[in-house]
């Protein structure tokens, strides 16, 4: 890992890939997909400005390429000017009461696949699969999903799975973020912290991902009492922003995608948080809904006026 600060223009920020399904329109695999149709694909991020990518496992799972094909996507990746500084993972739980340990198997493959091509970090979650309410609904947050369930004999678990990832990670120089998500036992600020400390490991920290939080239409905690309990433990960071609207006569709470400097989230003010408790790992950028592409660059270039000159 890094052992200095990056400078305004060289900080890598990384586009996801949540803009583009794992099945194309002409119903095309993208796992299974030929060189050509990824190098379409990364031509477009390429065109939004980005020099750097997380090939999130929606999209392309890389580390379940043969690897005759991880050298043909690394080949469209390095075409495309592009790096890979972290590989996300999403709804991979290691304690998925169905997929457990397939998905604590896959974890490990990833790690392996990042440290082979050059990846510094990798995100993990214990999030599950979407419901199928959670399909039908036009923003899935909208709607309850999967929870860890209140058992300490399941949350030992998830603490030594984590743990296993972590120590492997380490063996290879690899930073581990947990992704912060409603309903897990790294759901609230003060959970994520208590879980990353159980863990105790120096490579395993939080992913800040708070907009999974701000965008529920339930009761949270403020973004900045969030901020302020997680920023020391902070290590690569997923960053979304949503509007929030709060009717306290009502009770309502209606929530929408945002561009990162018109949400409610300030991350001018996160960020020089974190950057003060020494934070020096890459971003990623997300947006869901429209052009999310289009945001996403446009939540970089937002970054990179927030970011210190040096």
């Amino acid at each position: 890992m890094s052992n200095y600060r990056w400078t305004r223009e060289t900080w890598p920020i990384a586009c996801a890939m949540i803009p583009f399904p794992g099945i194309a329109a002409d119903g095309t695999v993208v796992q299974d997909a030929p060189a050509e149709h990824w190098a379409e694909t990364l031509a477009l991020v390429a065109n939004e400005g980005f020099t750097e990518l997380d090939p999130t496992d929606s999209w392309l799972r890389v580390a379940d390429l043969e690897a005759s094909r991880r050298d043909e996507f690394m080949a469209v990746v390095k075409d495309a000017g592009l790096t890979i500084p972290a590989i996300s993972t999403s709804r991979k739980s290691p304690i998925d009461p169905m997929r457990g340990d397939d998905n604590l198997a896959y974890c490990h493959r990833v790690i392996d696949t990042a440290a082979e091509i050059g990846a510094e970090s990798v995100t993990f979650g214990l999030f599950g699969d979407l419901t199928d309410e959670q399909k039908k609904a036009l923003w899935f947050w909208t709607v309850d999903g999967v929870k860890n369930p209140d058992d300490p004999a399941v949350y030992n678990k998830a603490v030594e799975r984590i743990r296993e990832l972590g120590k492997h990670a380490a063996e290879m120089n690899i930073e581990v973020s947990l992704e912060m998500y409603e309903d897990t036992y790294i759901g609230t600020a003060d959970g994520a912290v208590k879980f990353t400390q159980d863990v105790d490991l120096p490579n395993v920290g939080i992913n800040a991902d708070i907009g999974n939080l701000i965008r529920l239409h339930r009761d949270v905690e403020h973004w900045q009492d969030m901020m302020a309990k997680i920023a020391p433990f902070l290590k690569y960071w997923h960053v979304k922003n949503y509007t929030r609207v709060e009717d306290p006569i009502s009770g309502g709470i209606m929530t929408h995608p945002a561009p990162l400097d018109s949400g409610i989230i300030n991350y001018r003010a996160a960020i020089a948080l974190a950057l003060s408790y020494g934070y020096k790992s890459a971003f990623l950028c997300e947006h869901y809904g429209g052009d999310g592409l289009s945001v996403c660059g446009a939540n970089r270039r937002s970054l990179r006026r927030i970011l210190p000159a040096a």
